[in-house]
């Protein structure tokens, strides 16, 4: 009796099954093993001050001006004069410390995608004009990841001579002077023209499923226009909005990208991220309790942000009925003015968000692209150094084992966790394996960086696993353990939707005529599902092959290791031409990923949308 009340408190069923303990057991244990015990083991550290426990390094981090400064130091901009005589307004922004330069940054990310990623939402979701179909599809190329090169190419754009004041100064003579943009307002510039389509997938989605009978009842009460979408519209899709923009504001608060290609002039090194990196790269310091103090306070903020909009979006929820079923969006020709709006306004901003994908394939493909607006000559040798680069095949090879590795891992985790907290849901463990499924994508990749290193060179010490072992350390089973917890959420999502719409009914009739639990599992419910297992993996399988933020600290230890990204850091900042194989590396992912997308959108049938907090 006791054993059934226990099984039936923990696992949701009376009856003690090895499957179900299983399902419940593997990806709990994973998660705390892998994930938990990590940020424990630098918590450790951090509260650690002579053998004792202590706030010293806390305390050290926010009495320190260069950390918190509620006095901003250096100009925003300034007109400075170039070699040639030519005066430019340089615009690089203000220092606040680098606790205060990284939340400022993301919340500035977080407004400009929020603005960009709902226009473009309410222009798709609402009006039907020609060339739509192209306008979608233009959308999706900034999701196209293309670590550090893309940066790089944004960073040309808003050069003296580059393609912003080459349309804006030299062209159309708005511009009274050509600006040049670095520093934290480039990071922001960049992260905006990188993250607003999650904002976009997000507002996009809650725009459509919005029930037009509440729009017509507002209008047959004399609303519209401005007025309609602001009391009405807005409100209704604003869960999915802030959820979409939370992501972008986690997501810009772990990228290494931005910092690392605009940290030319030192403002860019002033946050969180690039403060832990450089203790990677550098060597110096890595091992110190003020860092892991650091990571530490990076990760409050993310989790803070992930919970606070969890709890906000679960506050917001509005019910919507609609006699007959699912309801048709509503979707209008626009008037004059406002197709006016979107070819003269919408459109371009959509050209220039795209250019620095674009730019990708120039830079591959050119043989210079030196001071000027366009690149020139036209070469393949940089596409064919991929295949001949014995360096660059390995590097290649290694993403490709590691992120394979990591999708079996995957697989496995998001199938036992999804079955779990789907199919018992009576279980006290169900929620709690829920949670841990999805707060992955609120833990910075830098953070679980920092932690692993802490939690192996005191595990592992003196073995292939430990970090500090420097030339012996192997990182190929870090790699792997971290691709797994990071990007757990995106194949998780798709294999839960997919148990979902599977009803429990015919597991139970299964069960009923003397199968097993192994049997209705593998039998039933597996094929069922198998298309979004496909689609969930290959989709993690593109995000662990651009895996940043692990890659380029972890990763970058041993030279015979590296993955595509460690190698492409230190190329786009390394030697002259390193920027054109970056770019060539930066196709081969953009290809990978196309490919992935297209068969993913084949395999489901269905439009994959980013995942969301919901």
């Amino acid at each position: 009796m006791k054993v059934s009340k226990w099984s039936e408190r923990l696992f949701g069923t009376p009856i003690f099954d090895p499957v179900v303990t299983a399902s419940f057991l593997f990806p709990l244990l994973y998660l705390v093993a892998f994930l938990i015990i990590p940020v424990l083991a630098m918590l450790a550290v951090a509260f650690q001050y002579n053998g004792q426990f202590s706030l010293h390094w806390f305390t050290s981090i926010l009495t320190s001006d260069y950390y918190i400064s509620f006095r901003p130091e250096g100009e925003f901009y300034k007109l400075i004069t170039m070699p040639n005589g030519e005066q430019v307004y340089y615009i690089q922004g203000w220092d606040f410390g680098v606790i205060l330069n990284s939340i400022l940054v993301s919340i500035s990310v977080m407004i400009l995608t929020t603005i960009l990623g709902t226009v473009f939402a309410f222009v798709m979701a609402r009006y039907d004009f020609p060339g739509k179909n192209i306008v979608r599809i233009l959308l999706f190329v900034p999701l196209l990841v293309t670590p550090f090169v893309n940066v790089f190419i944004v960073k040309k754009m808003f050069l003296p001579t580059g393609l912003i004041n080459w349309i804006f100064y030299d062209i159309l003579h708005i511009f009274p002077h050509p600006i040049w943009i670095d520093g934290l307002v480039g990071v922001i510039v960049a992260q905006t023209l990188t993250y607003y389509p999650i904002v976009y997938l997000n507002a996009y989605a809650s725009f459509i499923n919005i029930d037009p009978t509440l729009e017509e009842q507002a209008e047959n009460l004399g609303s519209g226009g401005v007025h309609l979408f602001r009391t009405v519209t807005f409100p209704l899709a604003l869960p999915g909005i802030a959820a979409g923009a939370t992501l972008v504001g986690i997501f810009s608060l772990e990228d290494l990208a931005a910092p690392i290609v605009f940290q030319g002039n030192g403002l860019a090194r002033k946050l969180m991220s690039f403060q832990i990196y450089s203790a990677f790269t550098s060597g110096f310091n890595v091992g110190s309790p003020q860092l892991a103090a650091l990571a530490l306070m990076m990760l409050l903020i993310a989790v803070l942000m992930f919970l606070g909009i969890r709890k906000y979006v679960s506050m917001r929820q509005y019910a919507m009925l609609s006699k007959g079923g699912r309801w048709k969006p509503r979707v209008a020709k626009p008037k004059s003015w406002q197709a006016f709006l979107i070819y003269f306004v919408v459109l371009p901003i959509l050209f220039l968000s795209i250019f620095p994908q674009i730019g990708v394939v120039l830079l591959a493909f050119s043989e210079q692209w030196g001071d000027a607006t366009w690149p020139s000559g036209f070469t393949l040798k940089h596409i064919q150094s991929i295949l001949t680069q014995p360096d660059i095949e390995r590097v290649i090879i290694n993403s490709v084992m590691y992120s394979t590795a990591a999708i079996v891992v995957i697989i496995l985790l998001s199938l036992t966790a999804s079955y779990a907290s789907s199919r018992f849901k009576k279980s006290k463990l169900g929620p709690v394996l829920d949670s841990l499924a999805t707060i992955p994508i609120a833990v910075p990749g830098i953070v679980i960086a920092m932690s692993y290193f802490f939690f192996f060179a005191k595990v592992f010490p003196d073995t292939p696993l430990d970090p500090t072992n420097l030339l012996g350390f192997n990182p190929a089973m870090v790699l792997i353990l971290a691709y797994s917890i990071r990007r757990l959420p995106f194949a998780a999502r798709s294999i839960s939707a997919g148990i979902q719409q599977v009803h429990v009914s015919l597991e139970e009739a299964a069960l009923n005529l003397g199968a097993s639990r192994w049997k209705a599992l593998t039998g039933i419910l597996i094929p069922l599902i198998l298309l979004n297992l496909l689609g969930g993996a290959m989709l993690s399988f593109v995000y662990c092959m651009s895996e940043t933020s692990v890659g380029i600290t972890l990763g970058s230890i041993n030279p015979d290791y590296y993955p595509i990204t460690a190698r492409m850091v230190e190329l786009i900042t390394g030697s002259v031409g390193g920027a054109h194989l970056t770019a060539a590396l930066g196709v081969f992912l953009m290809t990978v990923q196309i490919i992935a997308i297209v068969l993913a959108n084949l395999i489901t049938k269905q439009r994959y949308s980013f995942i969301g907090l919901t």
